[in-house]
């Protein structure tokens, strides 16, 4: 794996991380107010990551479908797994789940094309979603977790990478790992999340004052 996978203390510790699970838990309890369970479709998610944050849902009847692009293990029967492309999920039947969950997938999923594909499956999933994604106007590229990075021409970006490791990243050793380094990701900004999510609100993370990341609810 040419990635460096996230600690625990990445996922969990992360009040960002646990703040958002909140929120998205008060959408859940809407739908539990009528319903016996919350049916949620959870796009590049994993069971882990789940339960690292289960003493903030545990006792809420929650169900979780993980599409992913390999194979996820799942531990318990409030976990399906199943191989999916989330740009491309027309096996899914509009509607058939309470809330679609996403956190930090949208940009990895290449072309705009894609992530507008990837919009209009969440939107006709379900009836409610939560969709959060780094701003591309905060200083610091979170995957690289260096400052400006994601600002520079695209030059200086190899040479960084070449030149040493780069958060979740090793050093780059030849020009294709570098840009598959580079590629793995492309930031979005509001106006970008808006036209994807049109019938969302927007909200702003912020850290210092600054943007961090970008959540479309509805």
């Amino acid at each position: 794996m040419w990635w460096v996978k996230p600690t625990k203390a990445d996922v969990y510790g992360n009040r960002f991380r646990q703040r958002r699970v909140r929120a998205f838990l008060a959408m859940c309890d809407e739908v539990l107010a009528t319903k016996s369970t919350c049916r949620v479709l959870d796009l590049g998610g994993a069971a882990e990551y789940w339960l690292g944050l289960e003493p903030l849902w545990k006792d809420r009847p929650l169900h979780f479908t993980l599409v992913n692009l390999y194979p996820e293990k799942t531990p318990d029967a409030r976990f399906t797994a199943r191989i999916g492309d989330a740009c491309a999920l027309s096996d899914i039947a509009d509607g058939s789940f309470d809330i679609v969950h996403s956190n930090s997938v949208i940009e990895h999923v290449g072309s705009w094309h894609n992530k507008a594909r990837m919009a209009a499956e969440i939107r006709r999933i379900a009836p409610r979603y939560y969709v959060q994604t780094p701003n591309y106007w905060f200083p610091v590229e979170p995957h690289l977790r260096t400052p400006l990075i994601h600002w520079l021409p695209r030059p200086w970006q190899r040479s960084l990478v070449m030149r040493g490791a780069h958060g979740f990243f090793p050093k780059a050793e030849t020009l294709d790992e570098a840009d598959r380094i580079l590629s793995d990701s492309s930031l979005l900004d509001a106006a970008e999340m808006a036209a994807l999510f049109p019938d969302a609100r927007i909200e702003r993370e912020c850290f210092a004052r600054l943007v961090k990341s970008l959540i479309a609810i509805r």
